[in-house]
C-alpha cells in the first residue's frame, strides 16, 4: 500500500516500508492542474471508473488502472506538440498539455510505485 503526504514542502511516496520517493514540487503542480481535467473526462465516459478514480486520487492512492488511463490519457492529449503536421502546432483540448507536461506526469506516477 502506498501513501503520499507532504515532507518539508515536498510530495513524497511513503510505502508501507517507509521508503520515501521525491516528488519535485514541479511535477505536483503539473498532477494537481491536469488531474481534475482527466476525472472530469473520464467521468463522461465511464462514470464507474471515473468514481473510482477520482477516490483514488482524493485520498492519494490510485489504482494501478487509473494510473495506467491517466498515463495513456496525458499522452494522447498533448496539445503543443510542436511537429503535429495534420494539426498543426496546436492542438485544441480544454488545457495546455505540453510534452514536459505529460513527462511530469509520467515521473509522478513511477513515483507512487505504477509502471508507466
Amino acid at each position: 500500500m502506498h501513501h503520499f503526504r507532504l515532507i518539508s514542502g515536498h510530495s513524497c511516496l511513503m510505502e508501507h516500508r517507509h521508503q520515501q520517493q521525491p516528488v519535485s514540487s514541479e511535477e505536483r503542480s503539473v498532477v494537481e492542474r491536469l488531474a481534475p481535467v482527466w476525472l472530469e473526462e473520464t467521468a463522461r465516459h465511464d462514470s464507474s471508473a471515473a468514481r473510482e478514480a477520482r477516490a483514488g486520487w482524493e485520498r492519494g492512492l490510485l489504482s494501478d488502472e487509473a494510473a495506467e488511463n491517466l498515463a495513456h490519457w496525458v499522452t494522447a492529449r498533448v496539445t503543443d506538440t510542436g511537429f503535429n503536421e495534420d494539426e498543426g502546432r496546436h492542438v485544441e483540448g480544454p488545457v495546455r498539455i505540453t510534452p514536459a507536461d505529460k513527462e511530469k506526469i509520467h515521473r509522478w506516477l513511477t513515483a507512487q510505485g505504477h509502471t508507466v
